[in-house]
This record gives structure tokens, C-alpha cells and sequence, in this order.
């Protein structure tokens, strides 16, 4: 690997005296925040998404995958946590690449995260409306609406301004854990591990693992969704007070927090009635295990309704994420720059958030009214794992090149991990980015639909983007190191 050097093939346009001025966030956030943003993005992951590894790979699958993604989710964390102490800009992951591999390699890092970020949400609204059709008994056919709705909420919401997106985040995140908290010690009378077994083993299967050692593999891309999007938080760089002290200690925490969740909620919703051949194929688990703890009537379905709040958590707070990782990557000129401007009050992205929102929401309506025989719900997932496993390889990589390439460059924080660590979350990720593509071919033609999203930026930025570079704060930053070591 060569160190990046000056490419005249792209070339940055002079802009106006008031361009970023137009472009401003404002600073609000510390500590406690970022942690709630980084857990609250997450946190839908153990109320939804998780469980159809139960149908991919049973229990023993799910287990040993998930044991193996939190193991990459340290290397990974650890390594972003100096990262983002280094490079505190809101461009976070396309920051990275853009210093340590130039700027296609923080455009492709860039378009695989925007691909990550716009999905997701998408995913979780539709979790959310499997709740709430649960809840209020609507039909099938109002999903829709119940998404509409979601977004229209949510982007208001973080529209807004920063401070109340923030103190929301906190509320909502502390309410889901407390509805998990529940819901953890609810289980514990009915827990019975013989539920988690109860799929039926394929032949050369057994009771652990049903679908054999194969579904360990195909559990993978399913236990991501314990940890994804934790890696946002270096988005929240320009509005934290001190990104360079507090982002490291938000990323930590939080991941260690998110590692007990996903085991808590792995063994006691597997492990009580209906166990996981039901728990696999539902679209909402936690619902299911809250009729087994307090029966069909009216305390299931109240508790039920305070499980959205860990939907609502992760989907408010992602969206928070694809508003600030669009308007990063257009005020540096690689997507439209209209897309950067912020509201001239509220100082929030809100053509960003408006514009991703738009996106997720087709997505969900084009896969809903295909008649896929794939659930919507996990179709969506793999695409949302699809950009994020490529968004972590670039992001390794990029660790690894800035460590051997920029070795004068200021870490208040490092690693403790090292090189090792990004060298494991490395390979974990390439393996799972394999797994999308060739163990359940219902959800291949999702995965494909992703690699055109990622191919159409591609040429997007070759035939235009790459002449209309502006030097943002990530730009300027990379441009003086790339002189620093030369």
C-alpha cells in the first residue's frame, strides 16, 4: 500500500465568502449525550432484526455469530475511538479514508456508510409498524402509513435542533433499557433453555446447531444488528463541546453497555415460550415474549406499545446520523451541495434529513409492494449490513494505513487494541460481506439492489463529483497532513 499523493484529476472549486456560513451545526453535546446516541442507535437491534439469525442458524448459530461480531465490534470501536480523537470532524468514517486513502477512498468509505445509515431506518420503521399493527390490531395493508407517520415525526423532531434531538435521545435510550430491564426479569421465572432448541435439525444438524456449522455463517449478518450503527457517533464531532476527550469515552461505554444487552437478549427471548422457531420468523420478538410473561390481555399489549420506544430510539437517533453524514459529504462537494445547507435558525441539516428520509421510505415501499416471499423487514436488513460491512473494511483499512503512513500525527487517544485489533474487525467483516451474497439466495436480489445503489455513486462521483471538491474541514485537514508527511 502507497501513501495517498495529490491526484489532479480532482479539483476543488473557490466558493463563496458566506458558503459555510450557510453550513453551520452548533455545539451541545457531552458525555452522557453521546453515549444515549450511541446506544440509542442500537439499542432496536435487541427489540428487532436479531432474531431472524434464529431461523438462518438456530440458537448455537446465533450464539457462536454474535460471540464472534461483538469480538469485531471491540477492534473496530477501539480503532475509531482514535480515529475520531485524531480527525473531529462530522465527516467521521469518509474523514478517515479521505486522509488515509484520498478522496476516492473517502468517497467509496462515505457512499458505503450514507448506503448504511439511510437503510437502517428504514429497517426500524418497519419494526415499528409491525408493533403498532400488533398493538392496535390494524391490517397489513396500513404499514405504510405507520412508516409515513414514523418519518414524518422523527425528521421534525431532529429538524428541530440540536439540544432537543439530543435530550430526546437521552429519554427515549434510558426508556428502552429500562423496558429491557423488564423485560430481563420478567423472563427469568419462565426461562427454559430447551425453547431456544426447539428448531428442528436439518439433516447432519443437531439440537445446537441446527443448520449446522453453515449457519453460524448465515447467523452473522443477523448479529450485526446487536452492534450497528454504534460507529455513528464521530458524526456527532463539530456539535460535541470536547469530541476530542468525550467521543472515545461515548464509543466505549456505550459498546460495553450494547455487549450485555445482546446476550441478555439473545438467551431470555430464545429461551422462553414460544421459543426461537417462532421467535426466528417474528416481526416483533419482544412482543412475543411479553405474552409469555403477562398473558394476552391488556399489560402485554401496553408493555408492547413501550417497546416501540427502542425502535423509536434507534430511528430517531440514525436519522440524526444520515443527516449529519449527508450534509458532511455535500458540504465537501462529493454529494450535491444543496444537500449541506442548515436550517438558518435552527442550525440542523435539514435538507439532509429531509432528502434521506425520502430515500428509506421508497426503498420500503418499492421491496413492500414487490410480493417478495422475504420478509420486508429482513431484506432491509441485509442491504443496511451490506453498507455497513463495507463502510467497517474501509474503515479498517484506513486505521491500518494511518498508523504506517501518518505516524506524526497528534492521538489524544489510542488504541490499546492496535493494528491487531482492525486486522480482526477486518476479516470478520469481509467474511460476513461473503455471507450476504451466497447463504440465503431469498435475500440475494436485496443485496444486488445495494450494489447498484453503491455503483450508481460510483459513477456519479467519477463523472462529476470528483471536479466540484470544496475544502471543507475534512478536506483541509487531509491536504495539510498529506504535506505534514511528505
Amino acid at each position: 500500500m502507497e501513501s495517498p499523493k495529490k491526484d489532479a484529476s480532482f479539483s476543488y472549486r473557490e466558493v463563496d465568502s458566506d458558503y459555510f456560513e450557510k453550513r453551520q451545526l452548533k455545539r451541545f453535546a457531552r458525555v452522557f449525550h453521546l453515549w444515549a446516541l450511541g446506544v440509542g442507535a442500537v439499542i432496536s437491534g435487541d427489540f428487532f432484526g436479531w432474531n431472524f439469525g434464529l431461523a438462518s442458524g438456530g440458537f448455537g448459530g446465533l450464539f457462536i455469530a454474535t460471540s464472534i461480531i461483538t469480538l469485531m465490534y471491540v477492534g473496530l470501536c477501539y480503532s475509531i475511538a482514535e480515529m475520531t480523537a485524531a480527525m473531529p470532524h462530522t465527516g467521521g468514517a469518509y474523514s478517515f479514508a479521505r486522509t488515509s486513502m484520498g478522496p476516492w477512498g473517502g468517497y467509496l468509505t462515505g457512499l458505503a456508510e450514507n448506503m448504511e445509515y439511510v437503510l437502517t431506518p428504514a429497517v426500524i420503521v418497519v419494526g415499528i409498524g409491525g408493533y403498532l399493527g400488533a398493538i392496535f390490531g390494524t391490517p397489513e395493508s396500513w404499514a405504510p402509513l405507520w412508516w409515513l407517520v414514523s418519518y414524518v415525526i422523527f425528521v421534525g423532531l431532529n429538524i428541530w435542533g440540536v439540544e432537543i434531538s439530543f435530550r430526546f435521545s437521552v429519554l427515549i435510550t434510558l426508556v428502552a433499557l429500562l423496558i429491557l430491564l423488564v423485560f430481563y426479569i420478567g423472563a427469568l421465572p419462565h426461562f427454559d433453555l430447551k425453547h431456544a432448541f426447539n428448531i428442528l435439525p436439518e439433516e447432519g444438524g443437531s439440537k445446537w446447531l441446527p443448520m449446522g456449522v453453515k449457519g453460524v455463517f448465515a447467523a452473522l449478518p443477523f448479529a450485526i444488528w446487536f452492534y450497528l450503527a454504534i460507529e455513528q457517533l464521530p458524526l456527532a464531532a463539530e456539535e460535541s463541546h470536547q469530541p476530542q476527550k468525550d467521543l472515545p469515552k461515548g464509543i466505549i461505554t456505550g459498546l460495553f453497555t450494547l455487549i450485555v444487552c445482546a446476550f441478555a437478549t439473545l438467551i431470555l427471548n430464545a429461551g422462553i415460550a414460544p421459543g426461537a422457531s417462532v421467535i426466528g420468523e417474528s416481526d416483533e420478538p419482544l412482543f412475543e415474549g411479553f405474552k409469555t410473561i403477562f398473558g394476552e390481555g391488556l399489560g402485554s399489549r401496553v408493555l408492547a406499545l413501550v417497546a416501540v420506544a427502542g425502535l423509536i430510539a434507534s430511528f430517531h437517533t440514525i436519522i440524526y446520523a444520515y443527516g449529519r453524514q449527508i450534509y458532511s459529504l455535500s458540504r465537501a462537494g462529493y454529494f450535491p451541495q444543496a444537500l449541506s445547507l442548515t436550517h438558518s435558525n435552527r442550525k440542523t441539516p435539514h435538507m439532509a434529513l429531509i432528502a434521506g428520509a425520502a430515500v428509506g421510505y421508497v426503498i420500503a415501499l418499492v421491496i413492500h409492494f414487490a410480493g417478495s416471499d422475504s420478509p420486508v423487514g429482513a431484506a432491509l436488513l441485509n442491504m443496511a449490513v451490506f453498507g455497513a460491512v463495507i463502510a467497517y473494511i474501509f474503515q479498517m483499512l484506513s486505521f491500518i494505513r494511518l498508523r504506517k503512513y501518518f505516524p506524526r500525527m497528534k492521538r489524544p487517544y489510542k488504541s490499546p487494541l492496535g493494528t491487531a485489533g482492525a486486522w480482526f474487525a477486518l476479516l470478520v467483516s469481509f467474511i460476513t460481506l461473503i455471507a450476504l451474497f451466497i447463504v440465503d439466495d431469498s435475500y440475494r436480489s436485496a443485496v444486488l439492489g445495494a450494489a447498484i445503489w453503491f455503483a450508481a455513486g460510483v459513477v456519479w462521483f467519477a463523472v462529476i463529483g470528483r471536479k466540484r471538491l470544496v475544502r471543507a474541514p475534512e478536506e483541509s485537514f487531509a491536504l495539510q497532513e498529506e504535506e505534514t508527511e511528505s
